[in-house]
């Protein structure tokens, strides 16, 4: 049984037929980041979210799915479920957290460091889980041993002390991955973008912290080339030139935001000639546009969600969906499949029971389109109005499970008795 594996695991408990594994822990670099980010940009996770367009991916994406509910399905009736583990999963999976603040930390490791883990505490005696901690992916690293099982190298969160836990004790929601087994991270595969912003940000903060104008030169025929010595702060001495003096003193009185377009006074024949910006480097500030876009195409997000581009309701509307569709839709996915191996035992999945996220609370914004749908379901017999009122989180009602459908989609082998039926009702 899984569960047993993983109880034993758990507990140091390991048969002699297991593999002994032997982890090799692989944390990143000094600053928390993987090599391949520091080293080849110098971008870090701080440094990237710096950027209001990356902050506000992570943000999105992390909070769109926390806030989805779980539920439990029955795939083969496809009827609601009530079970225990939706206690964890929408109720409290642990002590220190709410499942909403617990499931956005899952999915911003997801994004930001290719994978989100969750730790499955068991309780001895059943194997049920019992909680739910999630690990911070810098302190996790998965391998597989000889015989092909997954292990997880684990620097516990609370002692510090480093442990293994089996795949089935670790719930894990992955990036991009080349060999399913560690996952590439949104910012590191869009390091050179990210770098490019930080650039034009850090541009554009110096452009400004400079009163918004170029630096200049300061010309004069008196040699500036003698020295003379001053006591620093400290009490000690130091040698300095003339011409250093005669830039600190001009930075001094005109640099930054508060001396800018100061008037200057000028005296010993010298002469400011100011460095005309081009329209090449007015134009690197504007570059943040391009930068906007490119980020928002790496992590599947429409610029009308970062607060950018054209804004029109409805290709916002129609972006939104598709937003739902081709970037939660997948995540989704892979988090009910993840929840319902780790989470549930063999003979439920065996049942049919299934851990299913519902999307349809990303939805609820475009009140419209939704009521239109519901329309037409209803209308053909697909939803009952208990069915579209669960969709809604509304209470049943009575009469609410009755199914009605349209006699003029009536099917072929019954349509003369129908219409005869009808013509009947007419006469009358």
């Amino acid at each position: 049984m899984r569960l047993d594996r993983g109880i034993k695991a758990v507990f140091g408990i390991r048969d002699e037929a297991s593999p002994s594994p032997s982890p090799t822990l692989t944390l990143g670099d000094a600053t928390g980041w993987p090599s391949t980010l520091a080293g080849i940009s110098g971008v870090s996770e701080t440094s990237a979210m710096k950027l209001s367009a990356v902050c506000r991916c992570i943000e999105l994406i992390s909070q769109s799915v926390a806030k989805l509910p779980i539920y439990c399905v029955n795939k083969k009736t496809h009827e609601r479920v009530d079970h225990d583990i939706l206690y964890l999963l929408n109720v409290r999976p642990n002590d220190a957290m709410t499942p909403s603040v617990e499931r956005q930390m899952v999915d911003g490791n997801r994004l930001a460091g290719g994978s989100g883990y969750e730790w499955i505490i068991r309780s001895p005696r059943t194997g049920r889980p019992v909680e739910l901690i999630p690990l911070p992916w810098e302190l996790v690293t998965p391998w597989r041993d000889n015989n092909g099982r997954m292990w997880f190298g684990v620097i516990n969160p609370i002692s510090g002390e480093p442990m293994v836990l089996p795949n089935e004790d670790v719930k894990r929601v992955m990036a991009y991955t080349h060999d399913g087994i560690h996952g590439i991270s949104v910012l590191s595969r869009a390091a050179e973008v990210i770098s490019a912003g930080r650039a034009t940000q850090q541009y554009e903060l110096s452009y400004f912290a400079n009163g918004g104008a170029p630096s200049g030169t300061l010309e004069t025929d008196t040699d500036l080339n003698g020295t003379k010595e001053r006591i620093k702060q400290d009490g000690t001495t130091e040698t300095v030139t003339y011409r250093q003096i005669m830039r600190e003193e001009w930075e001094k009185v005109h640099s930054g935001p508060k001396n800018s377009h100061r008037v200057a006074i000028l005296d010993h024949g010298l002469k400011y000639k100011p460095i005309t910006i081009s329209n090449v480097d007015a134009q690197l500030v504007e570059s943040k546009d391009v930068t906007v876009s490119d980020i928002a195409r790496f992590f599947g997000v429409p610029l009308s969600k970062l607060y950018a581009g054209k804004q029109a309701y409805n290709s916002n509307e129609q972006n939104a969906i598709d937003y739902v569709t081709s970037t939660l839709h997948p995540v989704a996915e892979q988090y009910d499949e993840e929840n319902s191996y780790k989470l549930l035992p063999d003979w439920e999945l065996r049942n049919g029971l299934w851990l299913s996220i519902n999307l349809m609370a990303e939805l609820k914004g475009d009140s419209e389109s939704r009521g239109n749908w519901y329309k037409a379901m209803r209308e053909v017999g697909a939803f009952s109005a208990d069915d579209i009122r669960d969709l809604e989180d509304l209470p049943k009602i009575e009469g609410g499970d009755i199914y009605y459908g349209n006699k003029n989609f009536a099917p072929l082998d019954n349509f003369r008795e129908i219409s005869r039926a009808s013509a009947g009702a007419g006469k009358e």
